[in-house]
């Protein structure tokens, strides 16, 4: 075996152990974030429908084009896998076949189980088994990897979906307090259930996305939806009814908020997104006063009973969103999530776009009206 093989075996064996590695901390390791090799080619992917999307105005338009970047990821990553392996084995297998391409071309027979290369002997059989073997392994751990996917993304659109009667389409957190006939009506509170649903909903969210991240990329059915801006309008309208009326304080938005804003730390993490452990509560924070007060009057506008003005109220509500607002504004940036009110900038310029309120369709003369009584 020449020096320039010797090198060549060498590098063949690194290449190979590195993308077993990266095969078993994606697909089956818990608590494992992106490795380099799902970083690039996410990055690459990113890249690719950021240039496609970039001439696309109209965000439903841009959302039916990265609905497909889940998907094209995934399939990236596994042909970077298979070419790494093919790659890798040949450059072990060149010494024994005395030719590069030669090598190649039994690497590649190996690996998808082919079989139109025999081995020559020399070592080489017992080479084209473990590849055999690494191919069947990453197919059938792919196989098996999508249902868990999509399992824990059915479980998270569904009170996405959910969310879209109390909160709008796209979802912003006033408009879910404002809608909530407790807060119209005050014969009825059902808040403290609805926020400890989300709490629940926030912890399976910090399972399955910070060891998956990928799903982070899985966009919701409607355009309109999004699991992220669902989440910072619940976290929001939480912050709002502490900041608001105090003298309602319950246990159980308090511990939606702390575990909203926990799931979103432990996803940034999985995806290097730097991440305020103690944020300062008297921070400044992107959202201004003005876009506060306007959702403050929104309540107004529907009669929800208020204890503190707009001015009184807002050093707590920045106060709690301090712990939030930065890791769920670069996530919406990453992720090209629907351009909601108070959910930050985004990749391309935008409007920021408002709830959705269907008409009253009510017969008689109470036309002119939202369906929850809103002028």
């Amino acid at each position: 075996m020449g020096p320039v093989r010797a090198i060549g075996v060498v590098i063949g064996l690194l290449i190979v152990v590195s993308t077993v590695i990266s095969v078993l901390r994606t697909l089956i390791i818990p608590r494992a974030s992106l490795g380099p090799v799902g970083r690039v080619v996410d990055a690459v992917v990113d890249r690719a429908f950021a240039l496609a999307t970039r001439p696309i105005g109209e965000y439903e338009a841009r959302d039916h084009v990265l609905a497909g970047q889940a998907a094209v990821y995934l399939l990236a990553l596994l042909a970077t896998w298979m070419a790494a392996f093919v790659l890798g084995f040949a450059l072990w297998l060149w010494p024994t076949t005395g030719d590069l391409a030669a090598a190649f071309r039994e690497s590649g027979s190996s690996l998808f189980t082919l079989g139109f290369v025999p081995a020559d002997g020399n070592g080489s059989t017992v080479i084209d088994v473990i590849e055999a073997g690494i191919g069947l392994f990453v197919m059938a751990a792919q196989i098996g990897y999508l249902p868990t996917l999509y399992g824990a993304f059915n479980r998270r659109e569904t009170d996405v979906t959910l969310l879209g009667a109390r909160a709008g389409t796209p979802p912003w957190g006033p408009e879910l307090l404002a809608r909530t006939k407790w807060g119209i009506y005050g014969d009825r509170d059902d808040l403290p259930e609805f926020y400890a649903i989300w709490e629940r909903w926030s912890a399976d969210l910090a399972e399955s996305h910070s060891n998956y991240p990928v799903l982070m990329r899985f966009r919701s059915p409607q355009p309109m939806s999004s699991w992220l801006i669902g989440l910072l309008a619940v976290m929001d309208s939480a912050a709002l009814l502490l900041a608001l009326a105090p003298s309602r304080d319950r246990v159980e938005p308090r511990l939606c908020l702390r575990m909203g804003f926990t799931a979103l730390r432990q996803m940034a993490g999985a995806v290097r997104i730097p991440v305020e452990v103690d944020p300062d509560p008297d921070a400044d924070i992107t959202l201004t006063f003005e876009e506060f007060e306007d959702g403050v009057q929104r309540l107004l506008d529907v009669g929800f009973v208020v204890e503190r003005t707009a001015a009184e109220a807002w050093p707590h509500f920045r106060g709690w969103r301090a712990n939030y607002e930065s890791i769920a504004y670069s996530l919406a940036y990453a992720t090209d999530a629907v351009p909601a009110l108070w959910s930050g900038p985004r990749r391309w310029d935008h409007a920021p776009i408002a709830p959705i309120r269907p008409p009253n369709r009510q017969p008689g003369a109470a036309q002119g009206k939202d369906q929850l009584g809103a002028k």
